[in-house]
């Protein structure tokens, strides 16, 4: 009777997840679609299904709907359990996402990196970052008044700072494979400059969450990066050997066996319980393991035949939906605060396509060059939602300053195809033209 019981609960907690998921993949599906028909990355039209799909429009054209759909009361569980389901199963998709970031990373092309392509990457660094930590003094106290220590000022500054940093390297690298540009020496210098400044801003981002995490203590951050850089320095000189060695002879025909797949799987989650012990968060172990793996040419292409369409498919669409949901427009209520969203999303675009594109015409590439470089830097997507989620779920953001760069992430990416357009004749992205 019990079991009956049990079961019966079970399909009641079940019924509404399936709904969710089934409305949110097909919502993906359609509309990353419907983008790519207008010349967009079908990535952009999923992150446009998830926003979508939340409280800023689904929720404020149908209230009642989207509240029985997204955020219904279960008989027999506590509220909230549904959300905390859902929340489990984005978190795992991006695991294996960062994962499979990690893997596609080319390392080979920072121990190449030419003098331009340095500066470029600095410049793309610093200014966003300058900007966003003074960008900080003037709206700090606007958008948390509240937070009066030093500690969440710093936290804050420091993260607006990485936020507005960031350029979505796995992204742009699947554009330019899309416009058949990916060996031309604009793209080589772009994605190398690109991987610098993620590598980078993981780095800021991994520093900024030890502070908060540590509870503002110099001490603590010190032995939590102290941990961190020992952590590394395992994966890199110890576990990396062992791995190749171990999961290589899973590899037959250019397939991974199901033994070696749950091995890997295995590995994967073990890194990211150490990292999360560690205070820095579970995707940061991830996307090592993936990292230190990205040479195994053979390991990559049998585990992402594996998983790839299914995180692509599956995972994608929920953590993105999951960005949605916790995205309100509502949460700007008030013309100051989007005067600050303004500023926020100019202050960032200028950073990315200022800096790397003068930095890029400094270095001797033409007007039109440096411009294609600037604005392709500015590219935030993925990579964007996924730091400024940390950013939220440490408390580091107010919801207020969750949507700017929410709104931020969308409109940086969305406009690098269009813009690009309009200046890429005379150069070698001339095939995007006919794309």
């Amino acid at each position: 009777m019990l079991s009956l019981v049990a079961t019966a609960q079970v399909e009641h907690l079940l019924l509404p997840l399936l709904w969710q998921l089934l409305i949110i993949i097909l919502a993906a599906r359609l509309v990353g679609l419907m983008f790519r028909k207008i010349g967009q990355p079908e990535v952009v039209g999923e992150i446009a299904a998830g926003l979508l799909l939340g409280p800023s429009f689904f929720g404020w054209l149908a209230p009642d709907v989207f509240q029985a759909i997204f955020r219904p009361v279960l008989d027999g569980f506590p509220e909230g359990t549904l959300h905390w389901v859902f929340v489990g199963i984005s978190q795992i998709g991006l695991l294996l996402l960062l994962f499979l970031v990690g893997m596609e990373f080319e390392f080979s092309q920072l121990l190449s990196m030419g003098t331009s392509t340095i500066f470029i990457s600095l410049a793309g660094i610093l200014l966003p970052f300058g900007l966003g930590l003074g960008l900080s003094f003037f709206v700090f106290d606007l958008v948390c008044p509240l937070a009066n220590s030093s500690g969440n000022f710093w936290s804050f500054a420091f993260f607006l700072g990485t936020a507005m940093s960031i350029t979505a390297l796995p992204i742009l690298g699947r554009m330019m494979v899309e416009w058949k540009v990916s060996h031309t020496k604009l793209a080589v210098v772009t994605i190398t400059a690109a991987a610098f400044d993620d590598v980078s801003g993981w780095i800021l981002l991994a520093g900024v969450v030890a502070f908060v995490t540590s509870g503002f203590k110099i001490s603590s951050t010190i032995l939590m990066i102290f941990y961190t850089v020992a952590f590394g320095l395992f994966m890199i000189l110890v576990l990396r050997p062992l791995a190749i060695k171990l999961l290589n002879r899973f590899i037959v025909n250019d397939q991974i066996s199901v033994t070696g797949l749950a091995v890997t799987l295995a590995l994967l989650f073990s890194c990211a319980i150490t990292t999360n012990l560690i205070g820095i968060f579970g995707i940061f172990g991830a996307f090592i393991f993936g990292a230190i793996l990205c040479d195994q040419i053979e390991f990559r292409n049998a585990v992402q035949l594996k998983l790839k369409d299914f995180v692509t498919a599956f995972f994608l669409p929920i953590f993105f939906a999951y960005t949605g949901l916790r995205t309100n427009i509502g949460t700007l209520d008030s013309f100051q605060l989007w005067l600050i969203a303004g500023a926020i999303i100019c202050a960032s675009i200028f950073g990315k396509v200022a800096g790397c594109g003068l930095a890029a015409y400094a270095s001797g590439f033409s007007l039109k060059e440096s411009s294609c470089i600037g604005f392709l830097m500015n590219t935030r997507a993925l990579m964007e939602l996924i730091v400024i989620n940390m950013g939220k779920d440490f408390g580091i953001i107010p919801d207020s300053v969750f949507c700017m760069l929410v709104m931020m992430a969308l409109i940086t990416t969305f406009m690098t195809t269009p813009i690009l357009k309009t200046m890429v004749k005379g150069t070698e992205f001339e095939p995007l033209l006919r794309s």
